[in-house]
């Protein structure tokens, strides 16, 4: 949720210490947003914050109007010893009693107010107002853009520059005891001016932090200092699916006097159930005072074992023919005996069919792309495309962008190139919910499973729009596996939407639908032609979208419209798909120097390159060999008899 806009203003108003106050603000750290706050002080030390509510807003939305975007109920929660109550990020230490996604504590030009009430008095978009308003700041990271709204809404005055200083991601803005405010390194659990009660700090810990089914563990508490009696607590392990049976252990520690650690030992339940890789998070209880939780809610991930292995291979070590296309018989009917512009329209009749295509959310691509991307060595993982690599599917990255470690929704059809960013909810409603859609209906594209692939969140950001081939060709040192998927993806964007384009070279100075470059990505598609996994996934997005990827299922089409052969007339055996009604075998393959054909008794064989170019053709008769003379690498054989034709991949080593 971070914003472009970097500006920072604070409250200078309610110079009188109400009794609960807005203390410290950190909305812009370092890259990820991953170390906000927001801190709140009590006049009185553990003051009960029932009855309170903290409302977050933007600082100007829905044109003059501010508007919240989060709310956080108070009840049941207390201030500290110092009067202290702080709200962040998982990594902000001490940890926070309430804790935020990374990125939800929005940079500005916003605000944030304490008010007497409920967060289901303060639903998404609800209007700033004074009605209940104890305490209230705005804040952005410039002196030139103020959330003027919010100040007017909240009836606050003056700010603070939370770059005033320069080092906005590095700096917070705090509130001194006059009631002013001042921008210097962020001080979270701690009163700003330095005094207060000291605590002993206690860290979470476990080792290996490489978790698999079936293995032991530990869990190991350390204070910063030796604890003057034994110190007491309660911890847990469940979270979510993660639950009480899929260990064993104690869940109680004691850190003897003298000593500043204790370590307890755990053992995970190796069951027989396919349950994923799954989150357990290690939870304190309260602790005495005189202690603070450096961290808490510690996440670790746990690996099944248990997961599935598909027969076919990942798009670095790809295979073909294991997974059938899924395609209803007579899918692509329509297109046969037709060219160029017929051409291309009779395909969009087909993919874009209001009466049969289905427009899904964006939330719902997180659920596509788990099944569609599903690593085939582990049913746990995605298979990442530019970086070629898996990752769990457990980690995949909801709040900002460029998350290491995390990944996410990459649009090859870049949104700012199609014109269809946010055009589709952000909240999954399943594969039963859905909306029609047509080929005017760009919007749609913000959600098509057939253009969106799993991917590293930093590789993410890094690609933005690049096109193809001009300013992006993947990471270095990369095999290029990815290359035909791209352009596959690209050719159907351009055919199932009105308004989309693919260009030779860099079309930066077009508008909205353009993107580039057409003769990479015509030689990618023949180079890199669709294996079993992109086979596979075209299949799950038609089981979803009930439309299908047709340069997947034909890669050939795309030099139909747009290469070699556009303009020429297209009929089905023309494309690396099997013709069902001739059954023929052709070995060895891959192929050194001689071929045989089984299953005709005779016949012509045609041998075409990547390119579309014929460079070898002969007669033969079953089970005679044929001297192949050609360079290492992938072409496709024409096998014609009596007739009818079949098109095979065929590799030359």
């Amino acid at each position: 949720m971070k914003k472009i806009l970097l500006a920072a203003l604070l409250l200078t108003g309610f110079a009188g210490f109400s009794q609960l106050v807005i203390n410290e603000i950190e909305a812009d750290t370092p890259s990820t947003d991953v170390m906000e706050f927001v801190e709140l002080k009590s006049v009185t030390p553990n003051f009960s914050l029932n009855g309170y509510v903290l409302v977050m807003f933007n600082g100007t939305t829905n044109g003059d109007a501010a508007t919240s975007y989060l709310a956080l109920d108070l009840d049941g929660y207390t201030t500290d010893a110092n009067g202290i109550f702080l709200i962040g990020n998982s990594q902000v230490s001490p940890s926070p009693a309430i804790v935020v996604n990374n990125g939800a504590i929005q940079n500005g030009p916003d605000g944030a107010g304490i008010y007497l009430g409920n967060a289901s008095d303060f639903p998404f978009n609800t209007v700033a107002t004074t009605t209940n308003l104890i305490h209230g700041v705005a804040y952005s990271n410039s002196n030139t853009v103020q959330p003027t709204a919010l100040m007017t809404a909240m009836n606050l005055s003056g700010f603070t520059n939370e770059n005033v200083n320069g080092a906005a991601a590095t700096q917070s803005i705090q509130r001194k005891n006059d009631g002013t405010f001042e921008v210097k390194p962020p001080t979270p659990g701690m009163p700003n001016d330095g005094s207060g009660v000291g605590s002993n700090g206690i860290t979470i810990a476990v080792a290996p932090s490489n978790l698999v089914e079936g293995s032991g563990f530990n869990v190991i508490f350390t204070t910063q200092t030796a604890v003057a009696a034994d110190l007491a607590f309660s911890f847990t392990l469940a979270n979510g699916s993660f639950t009480t049976g899929d260990y064993t252990g104690s869940l109680t520690a004691v850190i003897p006097a003298g000593a500043n650690t204790i370590s307890k030992a755990f053992q995970l339940t190796d069951d027989t159930v396919d349950e994923g890789d799954e989150i357990m998070k290690v939870s304190m209880g309260s602790v005495p005072s005189g202690y603070s939780k450096l961290n808490d809610n510690v996440e670790f991930r746990v690996h099944d074992n248990d997961y599935v292995v598909q027969p076919w291979g990942t798009p670095l070590n790809p295979t073909y023919g294991l997974a059938s296309s899924t395609a209803p018989t007579g899918y692509y009917a329509s297109l046969e005996g037709k060219s160029g512009a017929v051409l291309k329209q009779a395909i969009q009749d087909i993919i874009a069919n209001p009466a049969v295509v289905r427009k899904q959310n964006y939330g719902d691509v997180f659920d596509i792309l788990k099944e569609a991307d599903q690593n085939p060595e582990n049913g746990s993982e995605v298979w990442l495309m530019y970086v070629e690599q898996p990752r769990s599917k457990i980690d995949y990255q909801t709040g900002t962008s460029g998350a290491v470690g995390f990944w996410n929704r990459e649009h090859i059809y870049a949104q700012s190139r199609g014109g269809f960013t946010n055009g589709t909810s952000s909240t999954a409603n399943g594969i039963d919910n859905w909306d029609p859609t047509s080929a005017d209906d760009i919007l749609a594209g913000h959600a098509d499973g057939h253009h969106i692939r799993a991917e590293d969140s930093p590789e993410n950001s890094l690609r933005s729009e690049r096109n193809y081939g001009v300013d992006y060709n993947g990471p270095a040192g990369t095999a290029g596996s990815w290359h035909g998927d791209v352009a596959r993806a690209i050719f159907y964007m351009c055919v199932r939407y009105n308004g989309l384009n693919v260009v030779n070279g860099d079309p930066a100075n077009d508008p909205d639908g353009f993107i580039g470059d057409l003769a990479t990505l015509l030689t990618w598609n023949m180079s890199d032609v669709s294996d079993d996994f992109e086979m596979n996934r075209n299949n799950v997005v038609y089981n979803w979208q009930k439309n299908r990827n047709p340069f997947i299922d034909y890669p050939l089409l795309a030099e139909y419209l747009w290469g070699s052969h556009a303009g020429e007339t297209w009929f089905a055996a023309l494309a690396t798909s099997d013709n069902p009604e001739v059954k023929v075998g052709l070995y060895p393959n891959p192929v050194q120097d001689q071929l045989m054909i089984a299953g005709l008794p005779s016949g012509t064989i045609e041998i075409f390159n990547v390119t579309g170019s014929l460079v070898f053709k002969s007669d033969f008769t079953e089970r005679t060999s044929i001297q192949v003379a050609l360079p290492s690498g992938m072409y496709v054989a024409k096998i014609s008899s009596e007739g009818k034709s079949v098109v095979k991949k065929l590799l030359v080593r």
